[in-house]
C-alpha cells in the first residue's frame, strides 16, 4: 500500500517539489504541432508543471517557448502580437525573439538595456506532430530522445491531445493496467461481451483493439528496464494442434517519466500524461503504424467525435460530475459503460476518482501489480534524483526500437522478452551522463 506521503512525493509536480525536479530534467511534450499551424499566427498558452508558458511560431517557422509573463510588467504574453520574428507584449510593445532576446522596447529607448536583458526561454524540438520543450536547469539538458513514431510518412501517424481535469498519475496507472481492457474497453475489447461469448478480430480491421483472448484477470510478468519497465499480461490461449498449451502474451513497454507504448494488432499507441499542474494533464496520444490513417475512424474509435465533449480548437475534455461525465445511462443495455471510445471511459474513470487519489485506502490485487511496479519505478527515479543522480533513462536519446506487443501465442514457458531483445539494451541507445 502506498502512503500518504509517498503519495504525495508522486503526485505534486510544482516548482520546488521533488516529482517536479524530476519532471524537468526530461524533454516533454507540451503541444501538438498543430496547435502552431503557421508562422506569426496566435500564440499558445501553456501550463506545464506547475507553471505557465507562451509557445508561438515565428516568421521563419521555429517554435519559441518563454515563460507567459512579460519581463517588463508581468502582462500576458499570450495576449501578445507574433510577428517579424518574435512575439510583441501589447502592454508598451516590448518584443522577445524565440530565443529570449529582447528585440525591442518601444518605452526605452536605451539599446543598453536590450543587450544586458534576455526573457526565459526554453530549448524546443519538434518531432513525431508534437512540440517538446526542456524546462529544467540548463546544465542538465539531456539528449533529446527519439520514438519510433517520429519515422514515416506523416499519413501513418495520428496525433491528439486531450486536457483532463485530473492528476497525471491516476491517467498513467490507468494505462499500465492491462485487466481494465477487457471490462471497462469491452465495448471494443470484446464486442461480444452481451453474449459471454469470444471476439475474433478481422485481420482487415485496421484499427481494430480488440483482445484476441477474453480473460479478464491475466497473470501478470514484469521485469525493470533501464527506462522504467516493461510487462506481459499472459491469458490462456489456445492450445497447439498438438495438444501443447499456449499463452496469449500482450507486452506494454512504460518509459519514465509519462509514456507508455499501448499494443495493438497493427499498430501502436504512443501515449504521454504530461502534468499541466497537480490537477491537470495533458494526454498525447499518437497512434502509428505502417499503414495511412483515416483520422475520422481513428477519432470514432478513440471516442473523440463528440464535440459537446472535446475539441480539437481547445483540447479541453469537458466530462464534469455535472454531465454525469458524458455517460448516456440510457444506453447502458447496449453499452457497457454508456460512454462512447477509448478515452471518455479512460478520462472519465480518472476524473471520478477525484482530483488526487486517496491510495491509502486502496484494496490492490495481483492484477494491479504493474501498477504498483510504475509507483515503485517513479519513486526509484525521483528518490535518484533526491539524491543528486540522474533519474531513470534520462539519458536515453533513442527509444526507436523499443516495443511494446499485442497478444501473441507462444508456448507455456517460453520467454516473452525474447520476442522483444532491444527492449533492455541494444534499442536503447545511452549518451554520456549530464550528472556525475
Amino acid at each position: 500500500m502506498l502512503s500518504a506521503a509517498e503519495n504525495e512525493l508522486l503526485t505534486r509536480v510544482g516548482p520546488g517539489t521533488p516529482m517536479g525536479g524530476m519532471m524537468r530534467r526530461y524533454w516533454l511534450p507540451v503541444c501538438t504541432s498543430a496547435q502552431l499551424p503557421r508562422p506569426d499566427g496566435p500564440p499558445l498558452r501553456l501550463p506545464l508543471l506547475g507553471e505557465s508558458y507562451v509557445a508561438f511560431r515565428d516568421t521563419s517557422g521555429k517554435v519559441g517557448l518563454l515563460e507567459e509573463f512579460c519581463m517588463h510588467r508581468r502582462a500576458s504574453l499570450w495576449l501578445g502580437r507574433v510577428e517579424d520574428n518574435g512575439i510583441r507584449c501589447l502592454y508598451h510593445g516590448w518584443k522577445f525573439g524565440a530565443d529570449g532576446t529582447v528585440q525591442e522596447t518601444p518605452n526605452h529607448c536605451d539599446d543598453r538595456l536590450k543587450a544586458r536583458l534576455k526573457a526565459p526561454a526554453f530549448p524546443t524540438r519538434e518531432a513525431g506532430g508534437l512540440v517538446w520543450a526542456y524546462v529544467g536547469p540548463k546544465e542538465h539538458e539531456p539528449p533529446f530522445q527519439r520514438y519510433e513514431f517520429f519515422e514515416g510518412p506523416e499519413d501513418n501517424r495520428c496525433v491528439f491531445r486531450i486536457n483532463t481535469p485530473a492528476n497525471y498519475l491516476q491517467l498513467y496507472e490507468g494505462g499500465t493496467d492491462s485487466s481494465h481492457v477487457g471490462i471497462l474497453h469491452c465495448n471494443l475489447a470484446n464486442p461480444e461481451w452481451k453474449n459471454k461469448a469470444s471476439f475474433v478480430p478481422e485481420a482487415a480491421d485496421y484499427t481494430s483493439v480488440a483482445l484476441a483472448v477474453g480473460d479478464n484477470a491475466p497473470t501478470l510478468d514484469l521485469e525493470n528496464t533501464p527506462y522504467g519497465y516493461h510487462y506481459a499480461a499472459k491469458r490462456q490461449g489456445p492450445p497447439l494442434a498438438d495438444g501443447t498449451p499456449t499463452d496469449s502474451v500482450r507486452v506494454t513497454a512504460v518509459v519514465l517519466p509519462t509514456a507508455r507504448i499501448i499494443p495493438l494488432a497493427q499498430y501502436q499507441f504512443f501515449v504521454f500524461e504530461v502534468p499541466q499542474d497537480d490537477h491537470h494533464t495533458s494526454t498525447y496520444i499518437i497512434a502509428h503504424g505502417p499503414k495511412a490513417f483515416d483520422r475520422d475512424k481513428m477519432r470514432a474509435v478513440l471516442g473523440l467525435n463528440d464535440e459537446r465533449l472535446w475539441s480539437e480548437k481547445d483540447c479541453e475534455y469537458r466530462a464534469t460530475p455535472d454531465n454525469r461525465y458524458g455517460q448516456n445511462i440510457g444506453r447502458m443495455s447496449e453499452t457497457w459503460s454508456g460512454l462512447a471510445g477509448l478515452v471518455p471511459e479512460d478520462a472519465s474513470i480518472g476524473v471520478s476518482m477525484g482530483p488526487i487519489v486517496e491510495r491509502h485506502k486502496e484494496v490492490l490485487v495481483a492484477a494491479d501489480s504493474a501498477v504498483v511496479r510504475l509507483r515503485n519505478r517513479l519513486l526509484d527515479s525521483v528518490r535518484l534524483y533526491q539524491d543528486g543522480k540522474d533519474p531513470l533513462g534520462v539519458n536515453i536519446e533513442d527509444y526507436s526500437k523499443v516495443r511494446s506487443l499485442a497478444d501473441t501465442s507462444v508456448r507455456e514457458g517460453e520467454r516473452w522478452q525474447d520476442l522483444l531483445p532491444n527492449n533492455m539494451g541494444s534499442g536503447v541507445r545511452v549518451a554520456a551522463p549530464a550528472m556525475a
